[in-house]
């Protein structure tokens, strides 16, 4: 077990906090930095929690401002445009994870990668809220013999809010992301105009209107199962659980359709809730990639390498802290050509 800190740049946010929470109920002495450009609001984000630091960084500095100091892991919470933070983790030999840069921006991460491959674990980790939809589906998806066609529709309710930092990195992706990408006949093809205009039925089966939407899950499903359709919808609204009178949830419907192992047409069709919204689940799949990547779960440290979320999540892990921390899977309703 590394005693090194893991570096938090952007810790302060919502994100951070549930990340470093989740992580801290499970190795309670790994010691934290939690940085950012607010020195004040980083201390009162580090004095909620055991063995945390606040640190201020320095995006144009090499060394983020923190000198020598060592560090076993850095993560990311909204876009880094300059790469600093992973530049600083490929200098220092650690792994580095970012789960804000949208898919059209995957260019540079990637480019930095290549530049300097064994150098360190670089995790591209915007899938969505890191690996929420990946890991189900692609345990789903193991009823099938074939599966022809996967559709996700991730329901975000409006009180569901993300902070300045993801407001920012939202607003940047829906202005100049006018395209999104889906697979059609085994082809990949990216959308725009009225053609990104979607709907699909959340978990109470309310339609919801919403949009055709880019992230990394397209490219991570499509190229763990090779489906020969697949797409993925966003909205943004009211969600199943605050239509009855409850608090907001975040909710995601994982669509599938094919054959199952007899030959017979088998279509599923399953919902993954969180009572207290995005925050958590997001959290957790950064509390359990810093886990994976360090060894802390008893086995090696992830070496040098490129990697997406779903690569390293192991499931039986991910779906006993999900469920421990009130995450649900439910079993839905499923009729042939239910996407609509």
């Amino acid at each position: 077990m590394s005693k090194e800190p893991i570096l938090l740049v952007g810790g302060s946010g919502a994100v951070g906090h549930w990340t470093a929470r989740l992580f801290r109920e499970a190795h309670p002495d790994q010691p934290l930095l939690i940085g950012g450009r607010d020195r004040q609001k980083a201390e009162k984000a580090a004095a909620s929690l055991t063995a945390a630091e606040a640190v201020s960084i320095d995006l144009a500095a090499d060394d983020l401002g923190l000198g020598d100091r060592a560090i076993s892991a850095v993560v990311v919470f909204f876009t880094d445009q300059r790469l600093a933070t992973l530049r600083f983790a490929q200098a220092r030999g650690v792994p580095h994870v970012s789960i804000s840069p949208g898919l059209f921006e995957l260019g540079p991460e990637v480019a930095a990668y290549t530049h300097s491959p064994q150098s360190s674990a670089v995790v591209l980790g915007t899938e969505w809220l890191v690996g929420a939809t990946t890991v189900p589906t692609l345990t789903f998806v193991k009823a099938f013999d074939r599966v022809d066609h996967i559709s996700i529709g991730a329901l975000l309710d409006e009180q569901d809010v993300t902070g300045p930092a993801g407001n920012t990195d939202m607003d940047r992706q829906n202005a100049v992301m006018p395209a999104a990408l889906v697979r059609r006949a085994g082809a990949l093809q990216w959308l725009t105009g009225e053609d990104l205009k979607t709907k699909f039925r959340a978990a109470d089966g309310s339609v919801v209107e919403g949009s055709v939407f880019s992230v990394n899950d397209v490219l991570a499903l499509r190229t763990a199962t090779n489906v020969p359709n697949l797409d993925f919808k966003l909205a943004v609204g009211t969600s199943s659980t605050r239509r009855r009178g409850e608090p907001f949830s975040t909710e995601i419907i994982v669509e599938v359709s094919g054959t199952d192992r007899s030959g017979q047409a088998l279509c599923t069709r399953h919902a993954v809730v969180h009572p207290q919204g995005q925050m958590p689940l997001t959290g957790l799949g950064v509390a359990l990639l810093l886990e994976r990547l360090l060894g802390l779960d008893g086995k090696p440290a992830v070496p040098p390498g490129l990697y997406l979320p779903y690569q390293l999540l192991d499931p039986d892990r991910y779906f006993s802290r999900f469920q421990q921390i009130g995450g649900q899977l439910l079993e839905l309703h499923a009729t042939r050509g239910s996407t609509v």
